[in-house]
């Protein structure tokens, strides 16, 4: 198994058709991985003028690594600075499935999600605070709760999205 160091970025070219480096760089590269860092999964979010890349913390889940794009030198790097290159995440119960997370910037909070460890229908929620990702923070609701999941869901890998007005979830199928 390699190591986890860069992105295929495909960009939309019409309704519903993404093309492989379409008017954007085809592969993303980040640079200073921690060693310990868990790179089997990551999550993207868009916030303040800035793309950012999330890694966990290997053995620690509750730890994450932040990467920034950098437009100049073409690449994530750690940060924005090194205060901010390592972000806490904490109050989550001691039930949450870490291996099956998401986060999203819906215009205002930074928000993290999570399973319930053995649950397929509950997801755990907690926003930033200006320190540390806080369970159940800034208008969180501490259980989402999926109704009418398809039978074919992929319920290992979510993702959550804002699009300026609406959350929405979504899981690949089988």
């Amino acid at each position: 198994v390699g190591i986890f160091d860069s992105l295929y970025s495909l960009r939309k070219i019409s309704n519903g058709f993404y093309k492989y480096g379409y008017n954007s760089l085809s592969e993303l590269t980040l640079t200073e991985i921690p060693k310990d860092a868990d790179t089997s999964s990551f999550s993207m979010v868009h916030g303040e003028g800035a793309y950012r890349l999330y890694l966990r913390q290997l053995g620690n889940p509750t730890q994450l690594y932040q990467f920034v794009w950098d437009s100049e030198a073409n690449q994530y790097t750690p940060g924005p600075n090194p205060e901010s290159s390592q972000l806490k995440i904490s109050g989550f119960p001691d039930d949450t499935d870490w291996s099956r997370w998401s986060m999203l910037h819906d215009g205002e909070n930074y928000r993290i999600y999570a399973f319930k460890l053995g649950s397929n229908n509950e997801i755990y929620q907690g926003a930033w605070n200006g320190s540390e990702y806080k369970y159940g923070y800034n208008n969180s609701y501490k259980v989402l709760s999926l109704k009418e999941i398809p039978s074919d869901s992929n319920l290992a890998s979510i993702e959550m999205l804002h699009d300026g007005s609406d959350y929405r979830l979504y899981m690949q199928t089988l």
